[in-house]
């Protein structure tokens, strides 16, 4: 088994995201196997390797979500002791999510059903904006996610109001999966309103260099309506923040979302932090129900509740939120210490340091499976892997094709011995036309913190079986 240097694959890729510096951080293994027994599928025999997609639901989460069904309530709308204590529970989750990563408070965090919902919130809010001539920077790498909505926005809905805006495509290198820095510097112009792109792409694994993306915005002398001479910067972190330490005033991005169901917590949530001068600034998404003001419905005006609940419509899915941010909780007590929880459950803050610490040593338990994995299906005979060779450059995944082999049949093939993985674009669409691949699918592989060298080994023993069959 080839080894990853922890330290050494820290210092290369600690400038994507704000993260201690290997030698402020003494990474500790995961125990991996009391990690395990907080789930139910080892003891199914299931070799869960398509966490990129989802991710498993811990015991204690699945838990709770049954003890909270007898007290639940609506919140905002009631004044029983049920309704006011859901009340409170659903509002604490807001303040664990700003912890988890350092937003400035819940101010700053709007709820949605997933990160799609998420960015297209974004779109909406800001449909009003844009001028004649203006344009959006995205990039081939994008999860359809954040591609579709600007290509709609500017081919489907602006035109009909008459104003011309410009979706461009960024590409990346085809055989080293990296962003083109050199073309999204010359993409982005004085006309440029927003730079849209993916904290770690899902399907060629590359993390972006966001802080080049942020310098490139910055220089651009986009005049926003606040005054501000610069474009706005938008992440897409559904495959960053789970398994990396986020700081969003650190990364001094405008805007970044993500999804609850890619760490622990699959019940319909997902996170839109923003610079709360920009959720003031903005118009809604959605119109109605808690987004409104107590009362501040007239014949010629609404007014609009204060953040985050301006953001907010109707009734919100609150168990699910409630749950998702005790699995922030659980997460950080797991990566510490699986054996006792000091978070779960309990109403102290996360501690700054503790939620570094945890996601440094997920970051780096991934970067081990990941590396281990590049290894060994890179030796087998007909194997292409797309993205960076280096497991530090990369998000916990594998997507690879075998020549000769449909990726479907792949993922079949793996599926009969035991292996979950997940054969087609992955929602990468453009990235997949874009290295020309036909069918426009790979096969992928993808970890998270209760996968084991083991596993990687099964599947790299799995796939030399399979292409000796051929």
């Amino acid at each position: 088994m080839v080894g990853v240097d922890v330290a050494e694959d820290t210092a290369e890729w600690s400038h994507l995201v704000s993260l201690p510096q290997a030698s402020d951080v003494r990474v500790t293994p995961l125990d991996v196997e009391a990690i395990r027994s907080h789930f139910f599928f080892p003891e199914r025999g299931r070799i869960v390797t398509n966490n990129a997609a989802s991710t498993q639901p811990p015991r204690e989460l699945v838990q709770l979500y049954q003890d909270l069904a007898p007290g639940y309530e609506n919140v905002h709308r009631g004044q029983s002791d049920a309704s006011q204590a859901m009340t409170t529970q659903f509002e604490a989750s807001f303040d664990t999510i700003a912890q988890f990563i350092n937003a400035p408070s819940r101010e700053s965090v709007a709820v949605y059903r997933n990160a799609t919902e998420a960015l297209n919130s974004v779109m909406y809010s800001l449909m009003t904006e844009f001028r004649d001539g203006d344009n959006v920077v995205t990039t081939m790498m994008e999860h359809n996610s954040n591609y579709v909505p600007w290509h709609g926005l500017c081919q489907e809905i602006l035109p009909k109001f008459g104003i011309r805006v410009q979706c461009r495509l960024v590409p990346f290198d085809p055989d080293t999966g990296e962003l083109d820095l050199a073309q999204l510097a010359a993409q982005v112009d004085d006309r440029t309103k927003l730079v849209c792109c993916t904290g770690a792409s899902n399907f060629l694994g590359t993390k972006t260099p966001l802080d080049s993306v942020r310098r490139v915005a910055a220089e651009s002398g986009y005049r926003q309506p606040d005054g501000d001479r610069r474009s706005r910067v938008l992440i897409d972190g559904a495959q960053l923040v789970p398994s990396s330490f986020v700081d969003v005033q650190a990364m001094d991005v405008d805007y970044l979302v993500f999804s609850f169901h890619k760490m622990l917590a699959p019940f319909g949530v997902g996170v839109l932090y923003a610079k709360r001068r920009l959720l003031d600034d903005s118009l809604p998404f959605l119109y109605g129900g808690d987004m409104i003001a107590e009362g501040q419905v007239y014949p010629d005006r609404v007014g609009y509740n204060g953040l985050p609940w301006k953001f907010a419509a109707g009734t919100p899915n609150i168990l699910g939120t409630i749950a998702s941010a005790q699995a922030l909780r659980l997460l950080v007590d797991l990566a510490l210490h699986p054996d006792r929880s000091e978070y779960f459950g309990a109403e102290r803050a996360l501690a700054a340091d503790d939620i570094a610490s945890a996601m440094t040593r997920i970051a780096g338990h991934n970067r081990q499976l990941v590396g281990y994995a590049l290894d060994r299906f890179g030796c087998l005979p007909g194997v292409t892997i797309y993205g960076p060779r280096s497991a530090g450059r990369r998000a916990s995944l594998v997507a690879f094709n075998i020549s000769g082999w449909s990726p479907f049949d792949i993922a079949a093939a793996l599926n009969a011995v035991g292996i979950e993985s997940r054969a087609g674009c992955h929602c990468a669409t453009l990235a997949h036309h874009y290295l020309e691949l036909d069918p426009a699918a790979s096969c992928r592989l993808s970890f998270y913190l209760y996968n084991t060298m083991d596993e990687v080994e099964f599947a790299a023993n799995a796939l030399a079986r399979i292409i000796a069959r051929r």
